[in-house]
């Protein structure tokens, strides 16, 4: 089975979700570990925990990863936004800990005015806290390249190192390249001499072994809008062949890759955009 996969629900308990991913022949799956759009999330049971992990392990798939829910801004000043941001990715990492999820995608957050510099280091400091405080998540947190909508960090690569270098322990960070955000924000992958050159910047930067997952999206909206409008696969401003130069880049032969695009009536979509691209692998 291969690396490829979409963004299944949980609806029903998150179970579920592993059939839903084998339904739309995913090889890979990532979920949302609660309601996306509630700051509480619901215990996990021993049992649900243990329902997911054996599902998952029977189910052939090699990977899953979560995404924490869109409410957390850990780049919030202090007050009531940080606090729940805090909390909220701390149960977050809780339950992937109990789930066996070794992968949670981010994004940096917003500075709401106060500068990306200022924005980073509470990022940062955010991060020092939530380790220390669960040990028992071992695995990766996956820096998610932004748009660049508003005030959100997350945008330029460099933003992305500087929170890598910034905490205490840089071992614990990978990041998930998103290619709608890369190419809303103007990141130019869409031509062969563009995705080359991207990928070059990305390696000297962070070091390409540190892209531990990609989310692949087309773009409604046009290089540099700074707009995240995701489309289905071929049907954006992108286009296939950024997709066609990832699959068969020898350097992400062993990279989990997601879809996050319009889903449609039963998921439905998810199996079209997967076959696409498997389409567009050669050999």
């Amino acid at each position: 089975m291969d690396l490829l996969g979409a963004h299944v629900s949980i609806s029903g308990g998150i179970h579920n979700a592993v059939d839903r991913g084998v339904a739309s022949g995913c090889g890979v799956i990532q979920v949302f570990t609660q309601n996306s759009n509630q700051w509480r999330g619901k215990a996990i049971s021993d049992a649900d925990a243990k329902l997911f992990r054996d599902k998952f392990a029977a189910s052939g798939m090699k990977s899953v990863m979560s995404h924490d829910i869109y409410l957390i801004n850990l780049a919030a000043a202090p007050g009531d936004v940080k606090d729940k941001s805090l909390i909220a990715f701390r149960e977050e990492l809780e339950r992937c800990a109990k789930l066996g999820i070794d992968k949670v995608v981010m994004h940096p957050g917003s500075h709401n005015g106060d500068g990306e510099e200022v924005g980073i280091r509470r990022v940062c400091e955010a991060f020092d806290q939530l380790f220390g405080e669960v040990p028992q998540f071992t695995g990766k947190v996956l820096l998610e390249n932004t748009a660049g909508q508003g005030s959100n960090l997350g945008y330029k690569f460099e933003h992305l190192k500087a929170i890598v270098t910034g905490c205490s322990d840089p071992t614990r960070f990978g990041v998930c390249f998103d290619t709608c955000h890369a190419f809303a924000s103007g990141y130019p992958i869409a031509d062969h001499d563009g995705y080359r050159r991207t990928f070059d910047e990305f390696d000297a930067l962070l070091g390409i072994d540190r892209l531990m997952a990609f989310h692949l999206n087309d773009s409604k909206k046009g290089l540099g809008c700074k707009v995240d409008r995701h489309e289905h696969i071929g049907a954006g401003t992108l286009g296939l062949e950024p997709f066609r130069f990832i699959l068969n880049d020898p350097h992400f032969a062993l990279v989990p890759k997601v879809i996050e695009t319009p889903k449609g009536d039963e998921d439905e979509m998810d199996a079209v955009n997967l076959k696409l691209l498997r389409s567009l692998i050669e050999g």
